[in-house]
Formats: C-alpha cells, structure tokens, sequence
C-alpha cells in the first residue's frame, strides 16, 4: 500500500511523463503547486517507488520513468476523468447527429474521429455478425451466363456480387427461386444463411430447377459473410509520431500487426463489457508489449454490438482515451439503434 505522499508523487511523475516523454527529476516535481515537499524528500521517495517496481531509471538518467505496474497503480487509483473540451464535444455531437444509412460508415466514421482526437491508433469491431439479418435478395440476369446479387441487410448495409448462372436456368426459374430465398430466408441471420441453403431451400428448390445443386453452389459463394471485414482502423502510422517508437523494427512489427485481421476479430470478440484497459505485457502479445490497448464495448438492449479500441504507447494520455470513449461507446450504441429497430 502506497502511502498518500507517494500516491501523490507517483501522479505527479505519471502526469508530466505522459506530456513530456523524458525522465522526470525530482526538482521538476517539486516545483508543481501540489507538491509541498523538497527535492530531498521527493528523491528518497522516488528511490522507495523504484523498489517497489512503480518506476524505473532508464539508463544513466537522473529523472525516472513509469513502469507497466506504475501505470496499473494510475490507471486503477490514481486516473482523473478528464473533462472532454468544447471541440471534442462538437465533434461528437456532429457524429451522433449525422444521418448516415449504412451501419459500415457508422463504424469507418467513429473510428476516424477516435483516431484523430487521440492522435493514437483506434481499431473498431463493427455488429456480430449474428446480429445482422438478410432483409432482402434479388438476382438481375446481366447475359446468358451471368447475374448480379443484390444483398440487402436489417441494417441498410448493400452489397453486390456478380456471379455465374448455372447453364440452361431460365429466367422464370430464377425468378421462382430468388422469390423463394426472400419467403424463406428474410429476417435470418448472416450466419445461418449457408446453412438454411441446405436444410431448407435445397429440397423445395429441386421442384422449380432441374440443375438445381450448381444452383445452390452459386448461392453459397453469395452468402459467404467474413467477419473479418467488420474490422476498421484508422490512424495506424500515428505510432510513427511518437518518441517511444523511433525503433524502426519495433514500429514495423506493429503496423505488420495491424494487417493481422483475425487476430483483432479474436481479441475484440473476446473484450469484457464496458471500458478494459491493458497496459504492456498484460496484452500478452509480443508484438504490442510496449503498449497500451483500451477498449470499450457497445450495446443495444444488454447484447454486446461491438467493440472500439485505442492503442498507443503506454504513455498514453489515459484520461482524455477512457473519457472520449466512454462517450463515444454510448453515442455508437444510440446510433446502432437506429438500425436495429
């Protein structure tokens, strides 16, 4: 246990590490108004914090550092809620007020202003797929052999894909079978579309064509949802701008990261509900051990949508991260709403 003495110099180092990126001195701590001590008394109990693994003394530097457990230590007892400002606040205002039709741009959307307002790397993973239910399809003949998919969601998400028409179908029968697919595939979940193909559309749509088995292999590669692509970031080379990753190894590993799509999916998949903070090594993978990653999950009516993430250094401005995202977590569910009705 920390005594307040400590609590409140540790605070102070933490506070002017974030903004300085240099070692911090005893002398320059005891010059802030909130610290009543001596530069003697400061060093003593910068000493003892080293020996109790809060801060660390990079090289042959005077000033100290955080350590991961010293960050833990602020994050957890330490961290004031910073107020967000004016421009902040405008910005989100103008989000949440922007009348956007497709949930994609929603989620592209809240994961540039993240990234812009921290200047750090924001990750969003946008609705579980289960979430997202087919609401309408259509198949257009554009020649002999060929058509164009149309995949309407609940969500007013659109998407086209040309594909290859079985030989000999007529176009009275595909017309049979994409009113089939709409009776008996609307309101069903992403998900389960392949496999409603076969336990239920297959056997009736044997009644309408008789090549209908190179039909359903068409409508398998229609179907095929990757939740991959329900991953935006925005902001990756931000790491560039700080001090901490002049390593250029280092930095290359994380961007290379940032190509790793199913890694986020898994870990974002996995985030508890409300605001995690992960600090170094607790994100047990190597390649962001020098980081933080804070993250904050979004809901609509106690399901968990999705989730957003910052990751920057683990001298990140944590106030400002924990209280923009707190916001912006209920803004995103609130708009998520609007589709979901």
């Amino acid at each position: 246990m920390l005594t307040e003495r400590q609590r409140l110099i540790l605070n102070a180092i933490i506070d002017d590490y974030i903004r300085s990126a240099e070692p911090v001195g005893s002398r320059s701590i005891s010059k802030r108004n909130e610290v009543a001590f001596s530069p003697a008394t400061i060093r003593n109990e910068m000493s003892d914090l080293e020996d109790l693994g809060f801060l660390e003394q990079p090289h042959t530097s005077a000033g100290r550092i955080p350590s991961h457990k010293g960050y833990r230590y602020y994050v957890d007892h330490l961290v004031k809620l910073g107020d967000i400002s004016k421009h902040e606040l405008d910005v989100l205002k103008l989000f949440f007020a922007e009348r956007i039709q497709e949930i994609e741009q929603v989620i592209q959307h809240a994961a540039s202003i993240l990234s812009n307002l921290t200047n750090y790397t924001s990750i969003v993973l946008g609705p579980e797929v289960f979430t997202t239910t087919l609401r309408h399809l259509q198949l257009l003949p554009l020649g002999d052999d060929t058509a164009v998919a149309i995949i309407v969601t609940n969500t007013g998400h659109v998407e086209n894909k040309t594909v290859k028409l079985p030989s000999g179908i007529q176009a009275g029968e595909l017309e049979k079978v994409v009113n089939l697919l709409n009776q008996k595939l609307a309101g069903v979940p992403l998900l389960h579309l392949k496999s409603k193909l076969h336990s239920e559309i297959g056997e009736e749509m044997s009644r309408y064509v008789s090549g209908y088995e190179e039909l359903l292999g068409m409508l398998e590669g229609v179907f095929v949802n990757d939740p991959q692509s329900r991953v935006h970031l925005s902001g990756t080379t931000n790491m560039l701008a700080q001090p901490e990753f002049k390593d250029v190894d280092k930095v290359k590993t994380i961007l290379d990261l940032f190509e790793e799509t199913p890694t986020w999916v898994k870990m974002f998949h996995s985030a508890p509900e409300g605001i995690q903070v992960r600090i170094g090594t607790e994100n047990n993978m190597e390649a962001i051990n020098s980081c933080s990653l804070i993250t904050a999950t979004y809901t609509l009516e106690g399901q968990n949508l999705g989730t957003i993430g910052i990751l920057g250094p683990t001298r990140m401005d944590y106030a400002k991260v924990i209280s923009l995202m707190d916001v912006l977590s209920k803004d995103l569910a609130l708009l998520m709403g609007r589709f979901y009705k």
